[in-house]
């Protein structure tokens, strides 16, 4: 909604971020202005390989400086301490490409 006020933004073991919706995030990829990076988990299937492909093609063909990383091993959920899912490795490589991008932009 507010794209100036916004300068750097990360989403990690996101779900559902470019599918066939019409509604699907991706589709306001054009009106992004913040430098993106995304943590996705390879074993989560509310964020599957095609959807991880259609939000970089989209965002790169609209000029958004990005950033995907997969974690291998990782499932939905792995930054969060309080759960199964937590992993030790993927969250420590979250931190590490979290605060470089801030760094970077902030």
């Amino acid at each position: 909604s507010h794209p100036e006020r916004v300068a750097a933004a990360a989403g990690f073991h996101g779900a559902g971020l470019a599918t066939d919706d019409p509604t699907s995030p991706h589709l306001l990829a054009g009106r992004i202005t913040a430098e993106l990076y995304f943590g996705h988990a390879d074993q989560d299937p509310s964020m599957p390989p095609e959807q991880i492909e259609r939000l970089d093609k989209a965002l790169s063909a609209a000029g958004v400086r990005h950033h995907s990383d997969v974690y291998t091993g990782a499932h939905h959920g792995f930054t969060m301490a309080d759960t199964n899912r937590f992993d030790t490795e993927a969250a420590e490589r979250h931190w590490v490409a979290l605060l470089d991008l801030l760094g970077r932009n902030l």
